[in-house]
C-alpha cells in the first residue's frame, strides 16, 4: 500500500489545487467576460439578504464599515448638506468614501458600493466648489456646447472628492414659476430642456455610436435625470404637489427630455415626489415599468427620491408595508431609506410571503449590478488623490465666470433705444452700489449651495460678489461708495453719476422656496424707489425666477436679469461695464402680475410683461 499513496497524495493536492483555482476566480470579476455573464454569474452567488442590499440606499451618516458589512448596503448617499465635517477638505471626504468603501469590500461577495450626491450647480455641497449658475440661468444661453463643458468640469470636481453618482441633472419642464424648485428647471420649453440633456456626456463621457439604446454609458462620473414625471407642472407650481394633465400633455411636455437623455446613456432615474392626476408616481407602474422600462427600453435603474417610498401615502409613513409593497412592485429599483433596518425587513417579508416576487427583485439587482459592472467598479472600487487640484480649479471658474455673461437678460435699457444706459463706463467720479443682493455670495449662488436650503452672507465658500467685481472693474478714479439700503436723500446729497442696485429673492429650495406671491425681497422695492428715483439706476435682479417687477418698471432706467448666477460674480460685471455684449433671450415667460399664472408661451391668455424670448443685446465696447 505504501508505494502507492505518494502518487495518491499527489492527485488529491492536484485536485485541492484545482478546487481552490475554482474558489478564486469567479466571472463576475473578471472584466474581459461580457457584461451579461459577469451580472448572472454574481446573481447566481447572491443571497435574498444580498439583493435586498444592494436596493438600499443610506445616509452618509449611518454609514459605518460595519452597517455595510452586516447588510450587504448597496449604495450610500449625502444628504443636502451632509457633510464630514464643515468646509471639508477634499481629502477628507476622499478618506470617508474609502472608509465605507471597504466595509462593503469586506462582504463575502465584495460587491463595491456606490455613493452619491446632489451636484445641481457644480459640486455644490462642498467648500470652496466652483458653483456655477442654476438651470434658469443656463436654459437662456440655449448653448449645449457650453452645458457639456460645465458637465465634465462638474465631474471632475465631483471625482477629486472621491464621488461617482450625481443627482443631476433635473429635467423638469417648469410651468409655473410659484414652484419652489422652478429655478432647477432650464426652461417652460421642453425644447431648451431637451437641448440641456447635452451635460450627460460632459458628465458621462460620449456614448459610442455601437450603444444599444436604452443602455447606461459611463466613462467619466456618473449621473441621473429627475423627477420622473411631470414635477414641473403641478397645480399653482405646489412642491410634490398634483399634475392635472392628459396622457398627450404629460408625454408632450414633461417626457421628451426624458427620451434624449436615455439615447445619450443616463445611468439612473429618479422618481418623482408628485402625482399624476392623483396617482403617486412613486407608485405608479403603468409610467415607472410599463413607459419607461418596457416602451422606452431603459436599463439603468429607476431609483426613488429621499423618503419618497414613504410619501406614498398621507401622512407619510401612515403605512409603511403597503409603501415598499407600491413603490418596489411599481419598478423603483433602488430606495433612498431613512431607516433601513425597517425597511430591509419589510422588503425581506414581503418577498418570502409572495406578496412582492423574486422575478421583480432580481430585475432591480441586475439594473443596479449592470451600472456598477459598466461603471468599471469591480476593478477600481477605492477613490484616489489625484484628481484634488480640481476642486474649484481657475480654469472651472472661468467657465463658470463665462456661463454667468451669457446667462444674463437685458429686459429694459434707457427709455429709447438711442438712450441706453447700459453698457455702463468704467470711469465716473462717483457711483453708488446698493440693494440686498450686491454684497452677499450666499444669494448670489441660491438654494443648494454647501446646505440644503443655500445660505446668506460671504462665509459659505470662495468666489465673488457682485459688489466686488464692480470695484474690480472700474477705473481706480471711480469712487464706489456701498450703501445697501440707504433713503433718498442720502442719494441726492452724494450727487452719484449713477447707480447699481442688486435686489431679489432670498435662498430656498424646495417646499420652502413654494410662492403665491412673488415678490422680490424686502427692503428690495424700498431701495429701488429712493435710489431710482433719485438717479439713473441699473436694476440687477439676482432670483430663481422672474418676479414681480411691473409696478418698479417706469422709475428703472436699464433691467437686468442675472437669475442665480453662482459664485463667479465678475461675469455680472463684465457685461454690464461691455466687456462682453448682453446675449441671452429669455427662456421663460416673465408675467406682469401673479392672476395671470400659470402662463406659458402658446398659451390662449399670453399677456406677457416680456415674452419668451426676448432680450435686449448689447455689442461689446471698443477698446
Amino acid at each position: 500500500m505504501g508505494r502507492f499513496s505518494i502518487p495518491k497524495l499527489g492527485i488529491l493536492l492536484l485536485c485541492c489545487l484545482a478546487a481552490v483555482s475554482e474558489a478564486t476566480y469567479a466571472k463576475y470579476k473578471d472584466p474581459k467576460q461580457p457584461v451579461g455573464v459577469r451580472i448572472e454569474d454574481l446573481m447566481s452567488r447572491m443571497t435574498l439578504a444580498e439583493k435586498i442590499g444592494q436596493m438600499t440606499q443610506i445616509e452618509r451618516s449611518v454609514a459605518t464599515p460595519d452597517v455595510m458589512k452586516k447588510y450587504f448596503i448597496g449604495s450610500v448617499l449625502s444628504g443636502g448638506g451632509s457633510v464630514p465635517a464643515i468646509k471639508a477638505t477634499p481629502e477628507t471626504r476622499i478618506k470617508m468614501v474609502n472608509t465605507i468603501q471597504k466595509g462593503s469590500l469586506s462582504t463575502r461577495l465584495q460587491i463595491p458600493m456606490i455613493y452619491g450626491i446632489d451636484a445641481v450647480h457644480g459640486h455644490n455641497n462642498v467648500y470652496k466648489a466652483t458653483i456655477f449658475p442654476h438651470n434658469v440661468g443656463l436654459g437662456v444661453t440655449r448653448d449645449p456646447q457650453l452645458i457639456k463643458k460645465i458637465g465634465d468640469a462638474t465631474a471632475l470636481e465631483v471625482r477629486a472628492t472621491g464621488i461617482s453618482y450625481v443627482f443631476a441633472p433635473c429635467t423638469a419642464v417648469c410651468r409655473d414659476p410659484r414652484w419652489g424648485r422652478c429655478y432647477e428647471s432650464y426652461s417652460e420649453d421642453h425644447k431648451i430642456v431637451q437641448l440641456m440633456t447635452e451635460i450627460i456626456p460632459g458628465l458621462q463621457g460620449d456614448i459610442p455610436g455601437n450603444c444599444k439604446k436604452g443602455v447606461p454609458f459611463v466613462s467619466g462620473e456618473w449621473q441621473h435625470t429627475k423627477h420622473f414625471l411631470g414635477d414641473g407642472g403641478t397645480t399653482k407650481g405646489i412642491n410634490e404637489n398634483n399634475t392635472l394633465i392628459s396622457l398627450n400633455g404629460l408625454l408632450s411636455i414633461h417626457m421628451p427630455a426624458y427620451l434624449n437623455s436615455i439615447r445619450k446613456g443616463v445611468a439612473t432615474i429618479m422618481v418623482s415626489y408628485s402625482s399624476w392626476n392623483g396617482k403617486k408616481m412613486h407608485a405608479n407602474r403603468d409610467l415607472v415599468t410599463g413607459f419607461l422600462k418596457s416602451k422606452l427600453k431603459f436599463r439603468g435603474f429607476v431609483i426613488s427620491d429621499w423618503l419618497g417610498i414613504d410619501k406614498i401615502t398621507s401622512p407619510p409613513h401612515a403605512n409603511y408595508s403597503y409603501s415598499v409593497e407600491a413603490g418596489v412592485g411599481a419598478g423603483i429599483d433602488m430606495i433612498m431609506v431613512s431607516n433601513f433596518t425597517e425597511f430591509i425587513d419589510v422588503l425581506t417579508y414581503q418577498v418570502k410571503h409572495n406578496i412582492i416576487p423574486i422575478s421583480r427583485i432580481d430585475d432591480a439587482v441586475k439594473r443596479i449590478l449592470r451600472v456598477k459592472v459598466v461603471m468599471g467598479f469591480f476593478e477600481n472600487p477605492m477613490a484616489d488623490y489625484s484628481l484634488v487640484n480640481q476642486l474649484g480649479s481657475q480654469e472651472h471658474r472661468e467657465l463658470a465666470r463665462e456661463a454667468v455673461r451669457k446667462t444674463l437678460v437685458l429686459l429694459k435699457n434707457g427709455e429709447s433705444a438711442d438712450k441706453p444706459l447700459l453698457p455702463l463706463p468704467k470711469k465716473a467720479t462717483k457711483i453708488l452700489v446698493s440693494g440686498t443682493h450686491a454684497d452677499n455670495l450666499g444669494y448670489q449662488c441660491g438654494g443648494w449651495t454647501i446646505t440644503w436650503q443655500g445660505l446668506g452672507g460671504n462665509d459659505l465658500t470662495s468666489g465673488t460678489t457682485v459688489l466686488q467685481a464692480i470695484k474690480n472693474t472700474f477705473d481706480p478714479t471711480t469712487r464706489v461708495v456701498y450703501s445697501e439700503n440707504p433713503d433718498e436723500d442720502f442719494v441726492k446729497s452724494n450727487k452719484f453719476s449713477f447707480a447699481i442696485v442688486v435686489v431679489g429673492e432670498p435662498s430656498y429650495a424646495e417646499t420652502f422656496g413654494d410662492s403665491l406671491n412673488l415678490t422680490l425681497s424686502e427692503p428690495g422695492p424700498r431701495t429701488i424707489y429712493n435710489v431710482c428715483g433719485a438717479v439713473k439706476c441699473v436694476v440687477v435682479v439676482i432670483s430663481g425666477r422672474p418676479v414681480v417687477m411691473q409696478p418698479y418698471l417706469s422709475s428703472i432706467n436699464a433691467l437686468v436679469v442675472a437669475w442665480l448666477p453662482g459664485t463667479e460674480g465678475q461675469g455680472v460685471a463684465d457685461v454690464l461695464f461691455g466687456d462682453y455684449g448682453f446675449t441671452g433671450k429669455l427662456a421663460r415667460t416673465w408675467f406682469k402680475t401673479v392672476d395671470q399664472l400659470p402662463m406659458n408661451v402658446g398659451d390662449p391668455h399670453y399677456d406677457p410683461l416680456f415674452p419668451f424670448g426676448f432680450g435686449l443685446t448689447t455689442k461689446p465696447t471698443e477698446g
